[in-house]
């Protein structure tokens, strides 16, 4: 590679960072006063979660469609159109005046939000394959990043201005990362490979053809289980926090402004584990990763993050039982380790399960079972958090560890296809 040519790629990489770190900034944002202020509009538990999940069955029904649609057309003009559907559910979300109108308005958000398989295209087309586990580390770290500030600037907001604040201040990140995505982002996917998807046809459009390929099955359905565990623990934090340290606020005889003001304090005390994790995450995906993945390889970091992050889960209830708020920090600190080892790792594992041509659309499949995931795991954790707040977390911890049974073959080194190579997957094996 020319110096000419690296210095572009460098480039690409930044401006990819940014446009995810912008994108997850925004969303970051919502999330400290999303199930607080869903509780304003009389939400139930089960009605906070499903909120949740209602977002993510955008993203389930809508990822493959724009992974596939990138192949065929580009990545660029999909990250465009994408997020100017994101900007109109934020500023719907902030103008809402019911409950059906903040679920109409997340799942506007999701499907705009639907093209993180776009994004990680945009990364394999530039990345060689021994090095995109880092690549799609950097998506883990702008990820991370948007969390870190994301979730102060929310909470800070819907404390001074209330909860509709936050929403708008999402909606003008959106738009600086469109007007970035316009002026700055080139196309990366090559008109031969565009002709070579639409020849294609439909191709591993469909999770029927994705789930025949036997490099890629394990990982698929590896995907779906610890997204799912994690997203049962996701959707509660909030609320359970609330619940173990800040109980007053579900009184009924309390007045409108003492409710307003321990819900703010919910508010920062969900923020706080948010922020960590989002440092810890960020460290992790952004600096760590990539060495790692070297010397250890994916397999070996999906098992151990998958241990870790099961440990971690398992511990937030036990802390919660002691009553002790700062011992929940470093166990959700443990959560964020093994999430940013298994994560990025999983990502790359797919990518480089296919040929360049089909990247986009395995990575779409495989973000939709993630979302698929994150539908069932909240439709789940509600009805299981009202049992009891502990439910949630260990469930879903339980979930983690078991799938470490599943990670201990997530696909061979051997049956993964170079990127561009042309070979064909050999399927599902005969026996």
């Amino acid at each position: 590679m020319t110096a000419e040519a690296g210095g572009a790629s460098r480039r690409l990489y930044g401006l990819v960072f940014l446009t995810i770190f912008l994108d997850l900034l925004g969303f970051g944002i919502i999330i400290p006063i999303q199930p607080f202020y869903a509780e304003a509009f009389g939400a139930s538990p089960t009605q906070v979660t499903w909120l949740g999940a209602a977002y993510s069955l955008m993203q389930f029904l809508f990822v493959p469609l724009w992974g596939r649609l990138s192949d065929r057309i580009g990545r660029r003009p999909v990250v465009l159109v994408s997020i100017a559907f994101a900007i109109a559910g934020y500023i719907a979300f902030g103008l809402a005046g019911s409950l059906g109108m903040l679920f109409a308005a997340r799942m506007l958000s999701g499907f705009g939000n639907a093209n993180i398989a776009t994004v990680q295209a945009i990364l394999a087309d530039i990345t060689a394959p021994e090095d995109r586990a880092k690549a799609m580390g950097l998506i883990g770290a702008a990820f991370g990043l948007g969390f870190i500030v994301g979730p102060g600037v929310g909470g800070l907001l819907g404390g001074w201005l209330g909860p509709e604040a936050p929403a708008f201040a999402a909606a003008g990140m959106a738009a600086i990362n469109w007007v970035f995505a316009f002026f700055a982002l080139p196309e990366t996917l090559p008109p031969e490979a565009r002709a070579e998807a639409q020849k294609a046809g439909e191709g591993l459009g469909s999770m029927r053809a994705a789930f025949s390929r036997r490099a890629v099955r394990p990982l698929l359905v590896l995907t779906l289980v610890t997204v799912t565990s994690f997203a049962l623990m996701e959707q509660c934090l909030g609320l359970f926090i609330e619940r173990a340290w800040v109980p007053d606020a579900l009184l009924a005889e309390a007045g409108s402004a003492e409710q307003a003001a321990l819900h703010k304090r919910a508010t920062l005390l969900t923020t706080w584990v948010l922020l960590l994790v989002g440092v810890v995450a960020t460290v992790v995906q952004g600096g760590l990763i990539g060495p790692l993945s070297r010397r250890f390889g994916e397999r070996r970091l999906i098992q151990v993050g998958l241990i870790v992050a099961g440990v971690g889960m398992v511990g937030i209830p036990a802390v919660g039982s002691l009553g002790i708020y700062w011992v929940l920090l470093p166990v959700s600190a443990l959560l964020a380790i093994g999430s940013g080892l298994y994560t990025p790792s999983l990502s790359a594992s797919l990518s480089k399960s296919v040929s360049g041509s089909e990247q986009g659309a395995v990575l779409g499949v495989g973000q939709a079972l993630g979302s698929g995931g994150r539908v069932l795991g909240p439709v789940v954790a509600g009805p299981l958090f009202e049992i009891t707040p502990d439910m949630p977390f260990l469930v879903g911890g339980a979930g983690l560890l078991l799938a470490v049974v599943l990670a201990l073959r997530p696909g061979d080194e051997h049956d993964q296809v170079p990127v561009d190579s042309g070979h064909e997957d050999p399927g599902p094996p005969g026996h």
